[in-house]
């Protein structure tokens, strides 16, 4: 696994090396920015960037931290600068709660090429209207993504088992000082956070990671979800399977099984709220499969990036299994994951 690792990090150093020093030198203009790029924001979380001529146009998704994959309002590209606009609608709302006014915001991501490096400011204005905050990012162009891989020929490892049943062995709180509310419950990893009460913020508490980190792997388990809970597993720490109860929910890409915001399922396979369901995923070569309670919903799909949430924005980089507390109750078992072997 070292040597994989190796080759997959030389690869990386080939595609553009992430340095955040230095002056910023003459860019190539136009098409240098077209692609695809792995961003790191402030704080160190993850980002993703996608500018690409269809037909005649410039057009681009962004991923900014948490939350979806979205399109952007706009996209241009001149001088070596790429300009990207987001305009989102605000609600200003009275102590009461009710809306006064409704107000659209406009977010500026300004990068150019500093090398292979993209590099570049976010404006934001604050909703206050007293001015606007900026910050600044760096990114990191992703290779093409291979052709899919042929499963069949793939060889798996011993079973690892990331739960025993009895105890948190193997797992630490992703956010150290985030309260945890993830316990041992019949056998199963329960996530129980305090009930939400209106007109109050909502408690966050901490998602759940493994000690252990790992490349592409088969991993499969069962999982409970409370009637309108939500949770997700990350493969990889970077890459969200939707948990979701979205029984008879018309297809989506945010529904059960779903690679978060990317790839919708072909098929509706959730059980009702409250029953124990299966997840099979396998991640290989940028490609995931997703099998619930039996039935292929995702068949060896293309993974163009990241998804929201993700520990970082690099799809080569070993990473964790973690699963989602911040957001509901849910519970797990039967945690089992079969390393790829090359």
């Amino acid at each position: 696994m070292k040597t994989i690792h190796s080759i997959r990090c030389w690869a990386r150093v080939l595609a553009g090396a992430l340095v955040i020093s230095g002056g910023l030198r003459a860019a190539p203009a136009g098409d240098g920015l077209v692609g695809r790029w792995a961003l790191t924001l402030p704080g160190g979380s993850a980002g993703w960037l996608e500018v690409k001529k269809e037909n005649g146009w410039i057009d681009g998704s962004v991923l900014w931290g948490g939350g979806s994959v979205l399109p952007v309002s706009s996209l241009a590209m001149a001088d070596g600068v790429l300009t990207v606009t987001r305009v989102s609608d605000v609600e200003r709302k009275d102590a009461a709660g009710k809306v006064v006014r409704k107000q659209q915001f406009t977010e500026t991501l300004t990068a150019r090429l500093d090398g292979d490096v993209l590099k570049g400011t976010r404006d934001v204005p604050r909703r206050n209207g007293t001015g606007s905050d900026r910050s600044e990012f760096s990114g990191q162009r992703i290779p093409a993504l291979p052709p899919r891989p042929n499963l069949a020929t793939v060889k798996f490892g011993a079973p690892v088992v990331l739960f025993n049943g009895k105890d948190l062995a193997g797992w630490v709180a992703k956010e150290a000082n985030v309260k945890s509310a993830w316990s041992i419950e019949n056998g199963a990893l329960a996530n129980r956070p305090p009930p939400r009460v209106a007109g109050q913020p909502n408690v966050r508490t901490a998602n759940l990671r493994t000690e252990r980190e790992f490349e592409d792997f088969n991993l499969k388990l069962e999982v409970n979800v409370p009637q309108g809970s939500n949770s997700g597993v990350y493969l990889r720490g970077i890459y969200e399977v939707q948990v979701l109860d979205s029984h008879q929910k018309a297809l989506d890409s945010h529904n059960m099984g779903a690679i978060y915001s990317r790839i919708t399922p072909t098929v509706a396979a959730e059980k009702p709220a409250g029953e124990w369901q299966t997840l099979e995923m396998t991640l290989v070569d940028r490609h995931a499969t997703v099998i619930l309670n039996g039935t292929t919903i995702i068949d060896n799909q293309p993974l163009a990036g990241c998804t929201g949430g993700a520990m970082w924005s690099d799809q080569f980089r070993p990473g964790p299994i973690y699963l989602q507390g911040d957001h509901g109750a849910v519970a797990y078992r039967n945690l089992v994951l079969r390393p790829v072997v090359k």
